[in-house]
């Protein structure tokens, strides 16, 4: 604890050593050292800081290139891969789901090098990639096995068990979705997956039957939650603010600008984390996906 710190840094400081994740304690620690002691007793602590905050950052960059799956994939914040067998629809669903223009094809193993696009889903962007079929030469463990969240694309229920034998190293939360289905086999296909407990959706990628629900999903799948903002006497922002869960009010400002919440006078609330419309709230107010903020400063 350095000598005459003041509040702020030693809230900053807690932050910093409750910090679960790289990212998160490299933003406390940069807050660390924007709220350090500038007298010359200081200066050692400082030094400290710094070196600690390239170490993470060093760390950070090292951590990318090694998760990139292949040389020239670039890993954003929140990706998903889409695994399966060959012909079951892998290129067709990434090509409706994001802007990638991969080939079409009913021959075996046309996809030979992952295919990234991006998915826009109100506001935020999510990076797809088609993973080339599990049983070719061309698929890579690497890029699954680093992936957030995976996509198991299959045409039967038995290929569940296959994939999931393949895919034991990785800890990417899964979506299983079934693709091919006749109508008349809907519901017990349902009752089977559900009785299995999978996070699952039926789709038809030729009718579109099922893509919003599971666009909804894959969003679902990184523990992240939509803010809205909006500014008094207008429409909320079309663009969310992207946020962890079990944020609150004071991370949306800070995220807006840094020291933004030191200058807000009051905050209204809309949305599921409200009791009612136009709630006020406190800097320490829980959100949820979906909820509209609005800020007045002094």
């Amino acid at each position: 604890m350095p000598i005459n710190a003041h509040p702020g840094y030693l809230a900053a400081e807690k932050e910093y050593l409750q910090a679960q994740t790289p990212k998160e304690k490299i933003i406390k620690l940069k807050k660390m050292i924007s709220l350090a002691p500038s007298h010359k007793g200081a200066e050692n602590l400082r030094k400290q800081l710094k070196t600690r905050l390239k170490k993470l950052l060093d760390k950070q960059t090292k951590t990318k290139k090694s998760k990139s799956g292949l040389p020239g994939i670039k890993k954003e914040d929140m990706q998903a891969v889409i695994i399966g067998f060959s012909n079951s629809g892998k290129s067709s669903l990434i090509k409706e789901l994001t802007n990638a223009k991969p080939l079409v094809s009913p021959i075996k193993f046309s996809t030979t090098s992952p295919v990234i696009g991006i998915m826009n889903y109100q506001g935020v962007n999510i990076q797809l990639i088609e993973n080339p079929a599990i049983e070719s030469e061309y698929y890579n463990k690497g890029l699954t096995n680093t992936a957030d969240t995976l996509i198991i694309l299959i045409t039967e229920i038995k290929e569940i068990q296959e994939i999931q034998e393949k895919i034991k190293k990785t800890n990417a939360k899964k979506i299983i979705v079934l693709n091919q289905f006749k109508e008349e086999d809907k519901r017990k296909i349902s009752a089977t997956l559900s009785s299995k407990k999978y996070n699952y959706v039926i789709i038809s990628i030729k009718t579109k039957q099922g893509i919003q629900e599971l666009k909804e999903k894959i969003f679902q799948s990184f523990d992240k939650i939509r803010v809205y903002t909006k500014e008094p006497g207008k429409e909320p922002s079309k663009k969310p603010i992207i946020l962890n869960l079990d944020s609150d009010v004071k991370d949306v400002a800070e995220k807006i600008l840094k020291g933004f919440s030191e200058k807000i006078k009051e905050t209204k609330i809309w949305g599921p984390s409200s009791k009612f419309p136009g709630q006020k709230v406190g800097l320490k107010h829980k959100l949820k996906d979906k909820d509209i903020i609005e800020f007045k400063t002094k």
